[in-house]
């Protein structure tokens, strides 16, 4: 595993930490953790967004990696996920969200590997960008059925999870 794809997989080991800690106690979340979690998330997509598939594309003559429509796809799925207020039924949703678009990153052959592979002669300075990358701002829960609506309609773009 090259220095861009640990980076990526120790982040996603790290947003499983804190997703695991904000719903250790039983039939809880706890919102502090969970917002932790969330802006941490949003960070993490963020660097994919707006560091690592643009470098690619760019390290690649504009074509971009195969993955980067799902990818993007993906992105909008979570983010939907992470509007309303977190329930345990919303999280065990979003958690098999992570699970199936985690895989794609992380598997050998998978989008981190490439980006080691195309990335290289430029790693160093990509992974400081990664590094320094502020935090991304969040905004409050919004609930209802648009929201659920709008979560769904992203998952089936997404081609992911039925809910």
């Amino acid at each position: 595993m090259g220095a861009i794809a640990q980076f990526m997989a120790t982040d996603h080991r790290r947003l499983e930490a804190l997703l695991i800690r904000a719903t250790a106690v039983p039939d809880t979340v706890d919102p502090a953790l969970f917002e932790q979690f969330r802006a941490g998330l949003l960070r993490h997509i963020a660097l994919e967004e707006k560091v690592l598939l643009p470098a690619i594309r760019e390290a690649q003559g504009g074509s971009g990696h195969p993955m980067a429509g799902q990818l993007r796809l993906d992105h909008g799925a979570i983010a939907a996920m992470l509007v309303p207020t977190p329930t345990l039924a919303g999280i065990s949703r979003l958690r098999l969200l992570l699970e199936q678009h985690d895989e794609v990153e992380e598997r050998a052959g998978g989008v981190y590997e490439d980006c080691d592979s195309a990335l290289a002669p430029i790693a160093a300075e990509l992974l400081n960008r990664l590094k320094t990358y502020p935090n991304v701002r969040t905004a409050p829960h919004v609930d209802g059925p648009l929201v659920e609506r709008h979560i769904q309609e992203a998952l089936e773009r997404a081609g992911r999870l039925a809910p």
